[in-house]
């Protein structure tokens, strides 16, 4: 186990090395350490590494200029210079919230950034400021839509946050396929075997190897196939990269950038980056504010009491396992695979920092 306030330490260390400035590293190192505290484990200081080789390939700006390029009273178009999507999705997410402070809801489109990390971390941020918050990314073209052999769109995940009263928030954070590229990468350093559903070969057949997207077969969207309603993941997976980059002028479909930076960029981009889009609503700007937030501690309350299945102790509301996961990981530390602590290592040698 490893104390999160080392790994913390560590992580903002790292990219302190890479250029960024301190402000900039604590914010990064806060968002991928969330990861890790909630339980997503793909998306924590195991991605640390990767974040360095797409700097070395300079892909990654440590020190961006993130401006606004177009605005009107609740939406903007933001640039982020190809900084760290994990600083530039916080600060675009700041800029949502403030125009929903003016005037009820604030909508922020993002191109020329990175992987932004969880969804969540930057949908919550709305949850200080009685705010409902909404966070989406496009990523890799990983994915093949219902009925494709080809790769086009990524794993494209949404988060939303809704604020209560005395309950713990409703914090939904999900990707739009079966499972999230990085649960592959788990099973790879775990040597076991992917779910039915999960992926497909390069010539569209179905199969549980966890290697199969590095074989040139793809990820499946949420559902797994059409029977199973994979058509319906299709959609929400294709609305985030709109949303995330077709508005912001990123690059969509096949032509967004893959995180993993041996694999070369499209030869005839059609944007930009990357692309996030965030959303903050003002739950007065709907009902009153304490009146919302009592019906959403009832409707909490109501769901979780629902009667269990056989052989489940209770029903769960989103959030409910990672916050569970938080409490026991910042009082017990995080567990890291052999494979990570191997990569964090590297890394402590490289840039001469202890871990």
């Amino acid at each position: 186990m490893y104390e999160y306030q080392r790994l913390r330490e560590f992580t903002e260390a790292v990219f302190v090395k890479m250029g960024c400035t301190a402000e900039d590293a604590s914010l990064a190192g806060d968002v991928l350490l969330s990861a890790d505290l909630r339980g997503i484990d793909s998306h924590g200081v195991a991605r640390l590494i990767g974040y360095v080789r797409l700097w070395e390939s300079e892909r990654i700006n440590p020190q961006p200029d993130i401006k606004v390029i177009h605005e009107t009273p609740s939406t903007a178009v933001v640039d982020g210079d190809r900084g760290l999507g994990l600083v530039v999705a916080p600060k675009a997410m700041k800029i949502a919230m403030e125009k929903a402070e003016k005037v009820g809801t604030g909508w922020v489109s993002v191109k020329n950034s990175n992987h932004f990390g969880i969804a969540g971390y930057h949908a919550m941020m709305a949850l200080e400021h009685d705010m409902t918050g909404m966070a989406m990314t496009n990523a890799s073209p990983l994915v093949a839509p219902t009925f494709s052999r080809e790769r086009l769109l990524g794993t494209n995940p949404i988060a939303m946050a809704f604020p209560t009263a005395k309950e713990p928030p409703f914090v939904a954070d999900f990707a739009t396929t079966t499972a999230a590229n990085g649960k592959l990468e788990i099973l790879q350093r775990e040597e076991k075997d992917a779910p039915e559903g999960w992926v497909q070969s390069k010539e569209g057949e179905a199969s549980t190897s966890p290697y199969e997207v590095k074989n040139g077969g793809a990820l499946l969207p949420l559902g797994g196939d059409r029977v199973h309603g994979s058509h319906k993941g299709y959609c929400l997976g294709s609305i985030v990269d709109i949303l995330s980059a077709v508005f912001s002028g990123a690059n969509y479909g096949p032509w967004a950038p893959p995180f993993v930076s041996f694999l070369p960029l499209a030869d005839n981009p059609v944007g930009e980056g990357l692309g996030h889009f965030l959303g903050a609503m003002r739950v007065d700007a709907f009902r009153p504010k304490e009146e919302f937030k009592v019906h959403m501690d009832q409707w909490i309350r109501r769901f979780r009491s629902a009667s269990p299945v056989e052989g489940q102790e209770q029903v769960y509301i989103p959030g409910d396992p990672e916050r569970a996961m938080e409490v026991e990981r910042r009082k017990s530390g995080i567990p890291l695979n052999e494979k990570v602590v191997k990569d964090l290592t590297s890394l402590a040698r490289k840039f001469d920092i202890a871990l």
